[in-house]
């Protein structure tokens, strides 16, 4: 049993995975850390946790923390969790972070990205990207997880086989995808209110998302030589999920079998990892709720092109259950503690 601390409790991310943790069999949460909601219990914020979890909001305070927590969860704003994970790192830790400030190998692309300086590129350094798929060794042996965003997420694991494979060309890489509107956090922006979402899709960031950065990495990393992709997100009215349709040309002939086959070797034993047989197409609604991530494919022979489709959980796959699975990696606890659950469907 470990003690467990969530910064950021009572964003969406931070909400899930305080769900996700409070019926984990190895796992006792003892701080909840909230600048807006200071003093008051979590279940009064969200009473759908009354009579599960009951503990009071605190704010910040890294000796506290450090006395009462073995591992951390900072599901903090973009750019606050650089300033706040050096200081828990000092005290020893174990760190997993939700914000995109430890996701880089090369402190120069966060900067160009992000827009600021990063104060602790010796941390970057440190920090394993927390794709469990991917690097799953490495995650065992590190205190410091740069959690992988939703988009990236959905987009890498459909990729990452075909490129690894050789069966795709590098370039001219399309990744056209859509997102369930807790992505953009919760706030009371008006862009993100009922009326100016529902029965609306709207494209955004085209060319210039942050994500990119983060796909572009992994899948140069994949491919073995540098690779850019288009990538443009999209807002749909719904509360969770993440779609990406992702298109590349094949470098040479290959059948549905045969990916099928790359696909079903790379990801050989992932629990989490569903491959459709050739020409089945996921839906969001089969993953919504849950950690799994459903990819589907079909050939385009008449283009030479491949279409993957990916879906995963915004808020559990791209975020909170993701996080879980890395704590559940770093701990050495069943991998699927807490996680091993069907999606919701409706």
């Amino acid at each position: 049993m470990i003690n467990v601390g969530i910064l950021g409790a009572t964003g969406y991310a931070g909400i899930e995975t305080v769900r996700l943790l409070a019926n984990h069999p190895n796992v006792k949460i003892t701080r909840l850390i909230s600048h807006s909601f200071e003093g008051k219990k979590i279940s009064e914020i969200y009473p759908s946790l009354e009579g599960v979890l009951d503990i009071e909001c605190v704010s910040l305070d890294v000796d506290d923390i450090a006395k009462n927590c073995d591992l951390v969860f900072t599901a903090l704003p973009h750019g606050v969790s650089k300033d706040v994970i050096p200081g828990l790192y000092e005290k020893g830790l174990k760190i997993i972070d939700l914000s995109g400030d430890f996701r880089y190998n090369d402190v120069k692309v966060y900067e160009k990205w992000y827009g600021e300086s990063h104060p602790s590129p010796e941390l970057l350094e440190k920090s394993v990207y927390g794709l469990c798929e991917l690097y799953r060794e490495k995650i065992r042996n590190t205190s410091l997880i740069g959690n992988p965003g939703c988009y990236t997420t959905c987009s890498i694991l459909a990729l990452y086989p075909l490129l690894k494979a050789s069966v795709i060309e590098t370039k001219n890489i399309i990744i056209d995808a859509k997102s369930g509107v807790s992505g953009a956090g919760r706030t009371t922006k008006l862009d993100y209110s009922f009326c100016e979402c529902t029965e609306n899709m709207l494209a955004y960031k085209i060319a210039t998302h942050r994500h990119t950065s983060e796909i572009e990495q992994e899948l140069s990393i994949a491919a073995g030589s540098e690779v850019m992709v288009s990538f443009t997100p999209h807002l749909i009215p719904l509360k969770r999920g993440i779609y990406a349709t992702c298109y590349a040309n094949l470098s040479n002939n290959v059948t549905g079998d045969e990916i099928e086959k790359i696909y079903k070797d790379f990801y050989e034993n992932e629990h989490f990892i569903r491959i459709m047989s050739p020409g089945k197409i996921p839906e969001s609604n089969w993953v919504a709720g849950s950690n799994f991530a459903n990819i589907g494919f079909q050939i385009d022979e008449r283009l030479g092109r491949i279409v993957v489709c990916s879906t995963i959980d915004n808020l559990i796959k791209g975020a909170a259950g993701q996080a879980v699975q890395n704590m559940n990696i770093m701990m050495g606890f069943d991998e699927k503690a807490g996680l091993d659950m069907p999606a919701m469907y409706l």
